[in-house]
């Protein structure tokens, strides 16, 4: 890969990641709208740990919390706010890991890569996104997550490995119709990604262990590089606008990237 192809697929990914536009859409569309080769298992596993390090610095006294959590969790016990924390967190991603797990092995994950697809997820899932941020209450604050809320967030969650719906995207949508405000949908979505990305990176390792050599671990270690930053500026960008506006800017740009696909694929 040239520096400016690795430096392009860093930044999509670290941009999108956390952002509710997807950013398996992004990096699918990238060698079907540019002509460039695809980026390889090495390349994506490696941008998955820049935004997995983004995404824990940003929430450390969450992330802090869930791990002493977990410790407990082992034993047996349930008897803290960390533990408690973890146990959600375990039973968010449950469901993504078993369907992606099926998805993987069954092929289906390169079935799903087209540009008709992403435009469709893109656009349905950005007015899905809208509809449920202006009729959602905003009752409930990340503090009062719960065990109903964290197993139906977690069903909602697979729905992201169709590319173009959006992890973030669609757990803040769920999240959102649950009666979480913004920033508690969007801190509870972020702290969901963390499981998920160990997992997805996990599984996408198994298919990269005995590829790599000097010049491919280079390009990773720039490439989660650069992931991480992006990554790191788009949470805390996203974050801070969250106490004065909506998600509607995000709408705007899926449903307009949706048009433009579509029209692009049947045209």
């Amino acid at each position: 890969m040239t520096l400016f192809h690795l430096i392009l697929v860093a930044v999509i990914q670290g941009l999108t990641e956390f952002l509710p536009v997807s950013s398996s859409g992004h990096l699918a569309l990238l060698p079907a709208l540019t002509g460039s080769p695809d980026q390889g298992l090495a390349i994506d596993v490696a941008v998955h740990v820049g935004t997995l390090f983004a995404v824990v610095i940003y929430f450390w006294p969450d992330v802090r919390l869930a791990l002493s959590g977990t410790l407990r969790l082992i034993r047996g016990r349930v008897d803290t706010q960390g533990a408690f924390l973890a146990l959600c967190l375990g039973i968010s991603t449950v469901p993504v890991i078993i369907v992606g797990f099926i998805i993987k092995v069954t092929g289906l994950d390169e079935a799903m890569r087209s540009v008709t697809v992403i435009g469709w997820t893109m656009l349905g899932f950005g007015l899905v996104l809208w509809w449920a941020d202006k009729t959602g209450s905003t009752d409930k604050k990340a503090a009062s997550w719960s065990i109903r809320d964290a197993a139906l967030m977690g069903l909602a969650q697979v729905l992201a490995l169709i590319p173009g719906t959006s992890r973030s995207g669609i757990t803040i949508t769920a999240a959102r119709r649950l009666g979480y405000d913004r920033e508690g949908a969007a801190r509870i979505a972020m702290l969901m990604s963390v499981p998920t990305i160990i997992a997805s990176g996990a599984l996408l390792s198994l298919d990269v262990i005995g590829q790599a050599d000097r010049a491919l671990a280079r390009d990773a270690a720039l490439a989660a590089a650069f992931a991480f930053v992006a990554a790191l500026g788009a949470l805390a960008l996203m974050m801070r606008l969250l106490k004065t506006v909506s998600f509607t800017p995000y709408v705007v740009y899926r449903v307009f990237l949706g048009i433009v696909l579509l029209v692009w694929a049947y045209a």
